[in-house]
Formats: structure tokens, C-alpha cells, sequence
């Protein structure tokens, strides 16, 4: 079993409070997370931006992997994730996740296409963790 870790701080209370957020490799390390950078345009990161960058990396090895798995060796994926953010009572919710993919693979027949990129968008393990409605939009070029 493989754990990864992450870590946040937040110093203040409500708007006020300023966060930083680092990951176990680093990539992360104290960057600025609050109010202004999640429901405004300040400088950071918010959690929604970081669940957007998992589930697009996640679907997107998924897919390559299973598209090597199907007999293919050459190709681009390009993944967008847009996840959404909406008020819910007192509070907020992640609603959803809309991957929209676009990809190059010398080869392969759209029908089949479609079915590995649903594959992917079902099983891998980010859009298993999360229980927000998640859709895909694959395009072949």
C-alpha cells in the first residue's frame, strides 16, 4: 500500500485567516491558501484547484495506461478538470468534476476510444474517491 501526504496550516480564523498548504514531495510547500485565493482572484491555491490538478493527472495516467494495456504506444492527453464549488445551505459543496479531454492516438477507432476513456474516467482512483457527479468530455483528433 502506497500513503502520500499533505499538510495545511491555517493562522487566523474566517476570512481573515491566512492558510498554507505543503505536500510530502514538495511540489507544495507553504503555498497560500485562504478566502480571497478560493471565493476571489488572490494569489495561492484552493482546495477545488488541487482536487481539479488530482483528477485530471489520476484520469489521465489511467487512460495512457490503459490505452498501452490495449496494444497502443503512441499518443497525447490533454485533461482539463473543472470542479465545481456551490453554496449548499450554511455551507458549500463540491457538486462536481467535468473532465474534458482531448487526444491524439494514431490508430485507434473512436468507439473504442470512448469506451477505454469512460474506463478510465470510472476507475481511476480519484474519481473513486470522490462522490461529486463526475463527467468526461473526450475528444479525438
Amino acid at each position: 500500500m502506497i500513503t502520500r501526504t499533505a499538510s495545511a496550516r491555517y493562522e487566523g480564523l474566517g476570512k481573515d485567516g491566512k492558510g498554507h498548504v505543503s505536500t510530502q514531495s514538495g511540489v507544495l510547500k507553504d503555498n497560500q491558501y485562504g478566502f480571497n485565493t478560493r471565493f476571489e482572484d488572490g494569489a495561492g491555491t484552493n482546495p477545488e484547484e488541487l482536487v481539479a490538478a488530482a483528477h485530471a493527472s489520476c484520469f489521465t495516467m489511467a487512460l495512457s495506461f490503459a490505452l498501452a494495456g490495449a496494444g497502443y504506444n503512441e499518443g497525447t492527453l490533454d485533461t482539463t478538470a473543472a470542479v465545481k464549488l456551490d453554496k449548499e445551505g450554511e455551507g458549500f459543496k463540491v457538486s462536481r468534476s467535468d473532465l474534458k479531454l482531448t487526444a491524439t492516438i494514431p490508430g485507434i477507432e473512436e468507439d473504442e476510444f470512448q469506451r477505454i476513456a469512460a474506463d478510465a474516467k470510472a476507475n481511476c482512483p480519484i474519481s473513486k474517491l470522490l462522490t461529486a457527479e463526475i463527467s468526461l468530455e473526450a475528444t479525438l483528433n
